[in-house]
């Protein structure tokens, strides 16, 4: 098979909507394949060996930093292109262990994320950012919502077309309704709840901003994102004393394995645990 390389991403595009991936994916998918051009350069893929695609991986570990997640999506991203696209076989793994790293995820207190709403002026930017905190919503998820997806009678949420596709519904907290309230009398919102100034969904890189803007306002120190509202919203969760199958499932994860993480920086259960030290034989020492 000879293809151009334009040829070559069409038809990588065209496979992946065949079979339903999520546009997210088609995104992430169809980025990792031009990266994957640009490393070669002027060699076709079809002449790449297997040693060539493991130096690949190597390349984007040491240096352009990819962490075990952006790893994996590499490997699916090539597997994809040669067994769907290319449809040929070659020496490399695509089952390449890599060993996973468990970095405990970085999260704002309570006080915290007040004090970063506080600094936000703009009502349809402070809106969005509560709205993914008090959800627990992914980025993608909060861009995805629509104006039919809030329903105030049953005071619920219905987050579409998450991550596998699976859809789920989330308390609505009754703050974030009159917050809500308050936004669409001013911005009348058609279809998407979070609009672009031309219409459409609001942008990615625009809740990113408005995040990091608000971050330095506040004087935080830590390193967060936009996620770390949503790794926030599980921890506040636990700390409340929430059942974390319940977690689970506001989250949507599909194994509670994921969930489970959030029992690491909790501080429930820590404030239940007496040290030996407290006990009535180091007091005099004190």
């Amino acid at each position: 098979m000879d293809m151009k390389r334009a040829e070559l991403s069409e038809k990588f595009r065209r496979e992946l909507t065949i079979r339903n991936y999520s546009p997210n994916t088609q995104r992430a998918y169809l980025n990792g394949l031009q990266r994957f051009l640009e490393y070669f350069d002027k060699n076709h893929p079809e002449q790449i060996s297997g040693d060539f695609l493991k130096n690949y991986i190597l390349y984007l570990k040491e240096e352009r930093h990819y962490s075990y997640s952006s790893l994996k999506h590499a490997l699916a991203m090539l597997r994809f292109l040669y067994e769907n696209v290319l449809e040929q076989t070659t020496d490399f793994d695509f089952d390449l262990k890599i060993r996973k790293t468990y970095p405990l995820p970085e999260v704002l207190s309570v006080a915290e994320v007040r004090s970063l709403f506080e600094k936000i002026l703009n009502l349809k930017h402070k809106t969005i950012l509560m709205t993914i905190y008090a959800c627990g919503l992914r980025i993608s998820e909060a861009i995805n919502l629509r104006v039919s997806d809030i329903d105030s009678e049953r005071m619920l949420v219905r987050v579409t077309s998450g991550k596998g596709r699976k859809d789920r519904l989330v308390i609505l907290p009754e703050n974030l309704l009159t917050v809500l309230r308050r936004y669409c009398q001013e911005f009348h919102p058609n279809d998407f709840l979070f609009e672009g100034a031309e219409g459409g969904q609001y942008s990615v890189r625009s809740i990113q901003a408005i995040f990091r803007r608000a971050v330095k306002c506040a004087k935080i120190r830590k390193k967060v994102s936009v996620h770390s509202l949503r790794h926030s919203y599980a921890t506040h969760l636990l700390d409340q004393g929430t059942d974390i199958r319940y977690i689970q499932e506001l989250l949507g994860h599909k194994h509670l394995s994921t969930t489970q993480i959030y029992t690491h920086i909790s501080n429930y259960n820590l404030k239940k645990i007496k040290s030996p030290f407290d006990n009535a034989e180091f007091r005099t020492l004190v």
